[in-house]
């Protein structure tokens, strides 16, 4: 098959990684592509949001299967517009895809579904927001209603933040059109987890769990990003949970959007507040975690392809994936200033010492390649240093062996992912060494 992936992050890296092992992968393309995806596939100089491009270029190339990675071209359409000239792809189409695409869209959807979820209002009317915020104080959460990129999220604390927050999204436009509506949630108290499931319309896939770190500082402190770490499995979710997850949160899902007229087809992405009464739905995505997709794809030892096809096919039931026992971490390397500004075509080097290190691959995000062919940086969230071990504390230590032989003194990451797994293995080999 004639294989073509649609972004240029690292988790469009990680599953054209994937993607190019599999046996039905003839020949392998990404639109646009970046340095270490070039690694994998041939890299065409088409923007993830140029619809009518990737339209053609998928044409007029023979392309038997599009693999959607971002958010944007997703809740755009890409997918209705492929459909209708015959070619099939992997991610939901533009109306199942607002779960992702509206905050508000899958807020009064889980209310209509009974989904457990924080309370929540809605405002187009920034006085009114801030009445609300006043009425019910802090901590509160404020979200722009449309995609901002990982951004748009605001935890308050005091209702000064939460103004403030209002401030900059209806009133300063930070976050465009997106901003122009926002939800206001009740700031719900437990642990975070990501769920990840395949659903072709009908069935679902279960694949593994995962757990974020959103915070740009070490302690999950500072301003949200679009992710600095992450790893797998994620200890919260044990099986009891999981099937709680399944049958309170992504089953009801699944059956609710095709009651409603639309089927949700690709990957369904729940962002959990795992609670001391049960688990509760923070926000969907539509498509790959990132980066969560890395340590997923690292675990990962079936074929991903033929399951990606089964979704768009509808065949899910005749499916299962195998798993790696070892667990996976990785350090997201992000530019100095991130999320705020930052300076772009700073050199990068190291990057083949870290993968010397045993089971740790590097995923690519903003990169490229300048005149003469040397590694830089062009974007906030660069390299994603990935490692397997036995042990959540194993796969850390490792992903941070790597993660000291690159030289790149214009980045930064956490020192601290995996902390709430790493604290929990601690507490049980305690426990044990006690008797």
């Amino acid at each position: 098959m004639r294989i073509l992936v649609v972004g240029s992050g690292a988790r469009e890296h990680a599953l054209c990684w994937a993607i190019a092992a599999s046996p039905l992968c003839e020949a392998l393309y990404c639109a646009p592509g970046n340095a270490g995806i070039a690694r994998e596939a041939t890299c065409i100089n088409i923007a993830a949001d140029d619809l009518d491009g990737l339209l053609g270029y998928s044409q007029e190339n023979k392309i038997d299967f599009v693999v959607i990675g971002p958010e944007q071209p997703l809740v755009a359409g890409l997918g209705d517009q492929l459909a209708a000239a015959g070619i099939k792809y992997f991610g939901p189409d533009a109306a199942a895809a607002q779960l992702e695409g509206s905050k508000g869209f899958m807020k009064d959807f889980c209310a209509r579904h009974a989904i457990p979820t924080a309370g929540y209002a809605r405002f187009t009317d920034i006085e009114t927001a801030k009445a609300h915020v006043r009425a019910e104080g802090a901590p509160i959460v404020v979200k722009a209603d449309g995609l901002a990129a990982g951004k748009g999220v605001t935890v308050a604390l005091t209702e000064a933040e939460a103004l403030a927050a209002l401030d900059d999204a209806m009133a300063g436009g930070m976050f465009g059109a997106a901003g122009s509506e926002v939800v206001i949630e009740e700031c719900m108290v437990g642990e975070e987890a990501s769920y990840f499931a395949l659903s072709d319309g009908k069935n679902i896939l279960a694949l593994a769990t995962a757990q974020d770190h959103k915070p740009v500082g070490e302690g999950d402190t500072g301003p949200n990003t679009g992710g600095m770490g992450a790893y797998s499995p994620a200890p919260v979710v044990d099986a009891a949970m999981e099937a709680r997850i399944l049958d309170e949160i992504i089953r009801p899902t699944v059956a609710g959007m095709a009651a409603e007229g639309m089927a949700f087809r690709g990957v369904l992405y729940a962002g959990l507040m795992i609670t001391e009464t049960g688990p509760r739905l923070i926000e969907y995505n539509a498509r790959f975690g990132d980066p969560e997709c890395e340590v997923l794809m690292a675990r990962l030892k079936s074929d991903i392809l033929p399951a990606l096809i089964a979704s768009a096919d509808g065949q899910l039931d005749k499916f299962d994936l195998r798993w790696h026992d070892k667990a996976a971490l990785c350090v997201v390397m992000a530019a100095n200033g991130y999320p705020g500004s930052y300076a772009k075509g700073t050199a990068i080097d190291g990057v083949e010492a870290a993968e010397s290190e045993p089971d740790v691959t590097v995923f690519h995000a903003g990169t490229a390649r300048d005149d003469i062919g040397e590694l830089v940086a062009i974007g906030g969230r660069v390299l994603v240093v990935t490692a397997l071990g036995e042990t959540v504390v194993a796969a850390q230590s490792q992903a941070y062996k790597a993660v000291d032989r690159l030289d790149w003194p214009d980045g930064f990451c956490r020192r601290d992912i995996g902390w709430r797994a790493v604290a929990r293995e601690g507490a049980r080999e305690g426990a044990r060494e006690r008797g």
